[in-house]
């Protein structure tokens, strides 16, 4: 998963880093409350991990603010502070999970992965058909059917296409998106990601009269969404 990470202490940020890394994620990693919160309104992950005590603008304070704007990704705490009164105002305040310092390094990528399990993070390499609207995207065969036929798309069209499927409703930086499709882990000015959107609403016929769109989100992105009645 894509995960940031704001934390102060450079050894602990390390450490921790090391290990979601070793487990297989992209962990980005910043110290200060508001350079978070700059990278969050450019920028997309599947999770949040937040320290409480970090400068400028502490790890509560962020949490405001990212629930405030609309961003629904999990987050989760860690953080010194065990008193019940923290715990139970980072939940209520819309934290998914709180975990205490010591990290424990098995202990955290369990809960890394239990939320990118209830979040709907999904795995491109599982072969399970997943239908939306008029599409079906057969992973097994790696195709997408538009009401029953199968469309015709170059491999990084159907991987795109089939991430964005899998995610339905989420906005995807670009960043993301090239990191997931096409294994960029450090982020490029490139317009590969706008001309294979192009593409795949075109070949697909992603339009509001199937009941879906592709909006671009300026300056951030894009997000596959139904069109309500």
């Amino acid at each position: 998963m894509r995960i940031a990470y704001l934390e102060d202490d450079m050894a602990q940020a390390e450490l921790v880093t090391h290990w979601l890394k070793e487990a297989g994620h992209n962990c980005i990693h910043l110290a200060s409350g508001r350079e978070f919160m700059s990278l969050l309104r450019r920028d997309t992950f599947d999770i949040l991990v937040l320290d409480w005590e970090v400068p400028d603008m502490n790890g509560y304070a962020v949490l405001e603010e990212v629930r405030a704007s609309g961003n629904r990704t999990p987050v989760l705490f860690a953080t010194q502070r065990d008193d019940e009164s923290s715990i139970v105002g980072a939940l209520s305040q819309g934290a998914d999970d709180y975990m205490v310092k010591p990290t424990k390094q098995a202990e955290l990528l369990a809960r890394i992965a239990a939320l990118g399990r209830r979040a709907g993070v999904s795995d491109m390499d599982d072969d399970t058909a997943l239908t939306v609207g008029p599409w079906t995207v057969d992973r097994s065969r790696r195709q997408i059917l538009l009401a029953d036929e199968p469309v015709k798309l170059t491999d990084k069209d159907y991987e795109l296409a089939s991430y964005l499927f899998q995610n339905v409703g989420k906005l995807m930086s670009r960043a993301h998106l090239l990191e997931k499709v096409w294994g960029i882990m450090t982020p490029i000015e490139s317009r590969t990601v706008d001309v294979h959107i192009s593409r795949i609403r075109r070949s697909l016929q992603i339009r509001p009269e199937q009941g879906y769109r592709i909006k671009t989100v300026y300056q951030h992105g894009y997000r596959l969404e139904p069109i309500e009645e």
